[in-house]
């Protein structure tokens, strides 16, 4: 057998090191505070300790309203202190409902000091911008970021959903502060692979954090069409061969990128969080992974 090449050391993100799975809080919504907080320990203890948040979130999956998942891990946060010290926080701003993306620099500027209230924190490790505004210009943008650094208020920036040319424009006046970016990246949405974006992050040390490594699901889902039949054929296939899940291996697959993805999981349930994990002992060589990317699209690779 040939080697792995699913890689499950920490990740470089910036000056600070993180896990190679990420606790993502987008269904983090329950209102139970008891079981929000022990689902964050258990993420914790896991080595997820990059936990990503946005401002937004809230607004869908049973949340009370935009910014209620930052103001319910900040109850988290206050409840046990300690939280916060074994956690890298992550947030997003730059949604607004109804605008729909505004950076601008008295928008943004609002949206880091809301979320700092939510939170209950003094500063945010990785503040990134959640979709591009097109109306706002890279250099303006990376003048307001570079002025939450500057104040002490957000250590490191990155952005989310943008294109290779955005990401480069921004870089160009930003320069080393600009430390990530955000794709969705899985088994079924192989865009950041021949986008551009993962070899830019590895031509300016980017650090990618992948989200939906599940396709939000889709991948689990046999009856969802827009799944090719025969990917969940060879990820099953694999899953049984290493004795793990389907949804394992389509997170190994992430983790194996040289680029060297951070894989964001937002499952809201313990034992599925450890069950994920075990996608860090998968092993996966380059024809297993090959394979995979002919399945999911389709057509046999030149």
């Amino acid at each position: 057998m040939h080697d792995s090449l699913v890689d499950a050391t920490p990740r470089r993100l910036g000056h600070l090191t993180v896990g190679a799975l990420s606790f993502g809080c987008w269904r983090f919504t329950t209102p139970d505070l008891d079981r929000a907080g022990a689902l964050l320990d258990t993420a914790l203890e896991l080595g997820m300790d990059l936990v990503d948040t946005a401002d937004v979130y809230g607004l869908d999956w049973n949340g009370t309203g935009f910014g209620s998942v930052e103001e319910l891990l900040g109850r988290v946060i206050a409840a046990r202190p300690a939280r916060r010290d074994a956690m890298v926080l992550a947030t997003k701003g730059g949604i607004i409902p109804g605008i729909p993306y505004d950076s601008s620099p008295a928008a943004l500027r609002s949206a880091l000091d809301a979320s700092l209230r939510r939170l209950g924190v003094e500063h945010i490790d990785l503040y990134q911008v959640h979709r591009p505004d097109l109306f706002t210009h890279p250099e303006v943008l990376a003048d307001t970021l570079r002025s939450f650094i500057d104040s002490g208020r957000v250590s490191m920036v990155g952005v989310s959903n943008v294109t290779v040319a955005q990401t480069r424009a921004l870089r160009a006046h930003l320069g080393d502060a600009l430390v990530s970016t955000q794709p969705e990246f899985s088994a079924v949405h192989l865009d950041p692979l021949r986008d551009g974006t993962f070899d830019l992050c590895m031509e300016l040390d980017l650090r990618p954090l992948a989200w939906s490594p599940l396709a939000g699901g889709r991948l689990l889902d046999d009856t969802d069409a827009s799944v090719r039949p025969g990917l969940r054929e060879v990820l099953d296939e694999l899953a049984g061969r290493e004795g793990v899940s389907r949804a394992c291996i389509a997170i190994a697959f992430v983790l194996a990128h040289p680029a060297r993805p951070v894989a964001i999981v937002g499952t809201q349930q313990p034992d599925r969080l450890r069950e994920l994990a075990r996608a860090q002992q998968v092993h996966l060589d380059r024809t297993d992974l090959y394979r995979i990317i002919v399945a999911s699209e389709g057509v046999p690779l030149p």
